[in-house]
């Protein structure tokens, strides 16, 4: 089982030009950060996990400039998008960054997605929420002909260009690895796009039923990665024994010095599963 880090990097904590080496220090394979354009003033949908809205959620940087930027300080962590908001994004501009990324990167990208759950969010991109999921699919094989083809076009319900040059190309072939994250309602999704599952943090059981589904769905091995994880042992030993193939550890965000305290003390964790 591999360990990453997952967080939100902000302008209140750590730069992700600090943090992406000492993470690649410490033992670690990857880095996903978190995506919310804004944070709408008036909002009606309930934070999922209960309370208030932390407020790393309102100040988040955006993906690709600060995982630019931490991939030009490493050599071989992966860096990921954990999770990009396709249903809030340009699918040709969103094309050419993943692809700029993955240039600059050596080949260290991770597309990590969703769909969203912050309904006024996904409104102010002018997206009906009750459709997103459609939107989502065809953004993300329109995405993929523009990777794949030298005069990509797609022509969908949502997502309708005649043919385009862009350019660059990703430099892993055929495309960087798509993570699709979400409940059992994205599994026809990764069954279809995806190649790898960004699942959240449940009882290792309750995943190892899930995993099943999935696998049964796709009728293939589809790897799970973990996201936001808790450095609780018992927990993180539950998942190794079902089959996890990441596990991106919880790194809360925080000014600099207390971050790298923070990451010795889950690198510690991680090495004793290694």
């Amino acid at each position: 089982m591999k360990f990453g880090i997952s967080t939100f990097i902000t302008d209140q904590g750590i730069t992700p030009t600090a943090l992406a080496p000492a993470v690649e220090e410490r033992g670690f394979d990857s880095l996903f950060i978190a995506e919310h354009t804004h944070i709408p003033v008036e909002r009606r949908t309930p934070y999922p996990f209960g309370g208030e809205l932390p407020e790393k959620y309102y100040r988040t940087l955006d993906p690709f400039v600060a995982l630019s930027a931490a991939a030009v300080v490493t050599e071989r962590l992966l860096v990921g998008t954990g999770i990009a908001l396709v249903v809030q994004r340009d699918p040709i501009i969103t094309a050419k960054e993943v692809a700029s990324l993955d240039l600059v990167s050596g080949g260290r990208t991770i597309f990590g997605v969703g769909v969203g759950w912050l309904r006024e969010e996904i409104e102010n991109h002018g997206t009906n929420p009750a459709t997103r999921g459609r939107l989502v699919d065809e953004r993300l094989h329109a995405i993929r002909e523009l990777w794949t083809k030298e005069k990509a076009e797609f022509h969908g319900e949502f997502v309708d260009f005649d043919p385009v040059y862009s350019w660059p190309k990703p430099v892993q072939r055929p495309h960087p690895p798509i993570y699709v994250g979400g409940g059992e309602a994205a599994f026809p999704r990764i069954a279809e796009l995806g190649d790898a599952w960004i699942a959240n943090v449940m009882p290792p059981e309750e995943l190892r039923q899930r995993m099943e589904r999935l696998r049964g769905m796709a009728n293939r091995d589809v790897p799970v990665t973990v996201a936001y994880t808790p450095a609780d042992p018992e927990l993180l030993e539950g998942l190794r024994k079902v089959g996890v193939d990441r596990v991106l550890l919880d790194l809360e965000t925080m000014p600099e010095r207390e971050s790298l305290a923070e990451l010795d003390r889950l690198s510690e964790i991680a090495a004793s599963f290694r």
